[in-house]
């Protein structure tokens, strides 16, 4: 029998020596590694299919042309056929910066270590400094590998950009297209309306700035509120249990959700909620113009984003964001109102540093052109 004080596991200081030696990036390696893993998939993720790239193509520069006209902003930036794990990887350099500061809240503070013993009690603390960051990397990682495997661009989330490219996985509109019986043109036609209005707000000095400004708050609140993994791993510990930790890691990631709702995420979930509302009615708009009506695609994008864009929600979750629930539809009546009622190029006052929509104004749409109207930012 081992004289280790944590019996068969006597490894677990050399496993944490040697996870302690990896540089202060490895957290993200780890979120990385595994997001292309689940991006690949079954099928390893294959090329955009010539038909499709060839599609998206022939309608990129015309679709620029109709955004330009609405926004007012040039759409020089060339549109790419993307792979899942190329989205994927965008997806992960734009979410870096947002959840980095978060990786100092996974740490278990030495109160939790109280009962497991003298000779525990040091080994916790050390696996809290080395496990907390890389477990934050385990739920990085398995949200954007998820995220990619049905979305079609950067779109699907309101979040900050790190730079300007437009990527489309065109296998996910076709294979979406094809699942609901629609016209491909059609579907790639919004396609790529949503990724170029959503492009341009998401790398706008106004819209970043706001942004950002309400996800410092509301990605701590996040994180707190989805579970403390460290606090998931003293209980294994506490409990005898860390054997099935050691061969299923996955079981501290279950029941990784959204949690309650605070003031911080409320506000980051209403601004959030109205700019995607906006970046759709704009896509919906432009599409409308191009191809006439489109009420098969309107409904199939409906009935896909309230039951099956689960990795969507999940990668929305990590910032305190809902893609669904009352909040989105009253977003998507605060846009429509505000077309009706002052017309669609009313929604770039979103551009401004103070463009974003509280949760009080989204009931309110009125109020909010009022008040975007007379800023000294208007």
């Amino acid at each position: 029998m081992s004289d280790s004080p944590f019996g068969n596991f006597g490894f677990m200081g050399d496993l944490m020596k040697m996870l302690g030696q990896q540089g202060p990036d490895s957290w993200f390696e780890t979120a990385r590694a595994l997001a292309s893993t689940i991006a690949r998939g079954d099928d390893a993720d294959p090329n955009p299919l010539p038909q499709e790239r060839q599609r998206l193509e022939q309608y990129s520069e015309l679709v620029a042309r109709h955004i330009e006209m609405v926004l007012g902003i040039p759409q020089s930036q060339p549109i790419e056929a993307a792979t899942r794990t190329l989205l994927t990887n965008a997806a992960l350099d734009d979410w870096r910066p947002l959840l980095e500061p978060s990786k100092a809240s996974q740490a278990t503070p030495a109160a939790e270590t109280e009962g497991l013993g003298d000779a525990m009690a040091p080994l916790l603390g050390q696996l809290s400094t080395v496990m907390g960051p890389l477990f934050l990397g385990f739920q990085l990682g398995s949200a954007a590998g998820h995220f990619s495997e049905t979305a079609w661009s950067r779109a699907a989330l309101a979040l900050p950009r790190l730079d300007s490219r437009r990527l489309i996985v065109v296998n996910n509109v076709a294979h979406f297209a094809q699942e609901w019986s629609l016209d491909h043109d059609h579907a790639t036609i919004y396609a790529l309306a949503q990724e170029m209005t959503a492009a341009t707000f998401l790398t706008h000095d106004g819209t970043t700035t706001a942004l950002q400004a309400l996800l410092f708050d509301a990605v701590r609140d996040a994180q707190a509120a989805q579970g403390d993994i460290m606090n998931r791993l003293t209980g294994l510990m506490q409990g005898g249990d860390i054997s099935e930790m050691m061969s299923n890691p996955e079981r501290l990631l279950e029941g990784i959700e959204l949690g309650e709702e605070t003031p911080a995420t409320a506000a980051i979930d209403a601004a959030t909620a109205a700019l995607r509302a906006a970046i759709d009615a704009l896509a919906a708009h432009v599409t409308r113009a191009m191809v006439g009506p489109t009420p098969l695609l309107d409904e199939a994008l409906r009935r896909h984003r309230r039951t099956d864009a689960r990795g969507e929600d999940g990668a929305a979750a990590l910032f305190g964001i809902s893609l669904r629930g009352e909040r989105v539809d009253e977003a998507e009546r605060f846009v429509q109102a505000v077309i009706d009622q002052f017309g669609i190029e009313e929604l770039t006052r979103m551009f401004q540093l103070d463009g974003l929509p509280s949760v009080s104004e989204l009931g309110t749409p009125e109020l909010w052109v009022t008040r975007v109207r007379n800023s000294p930012f208007a």
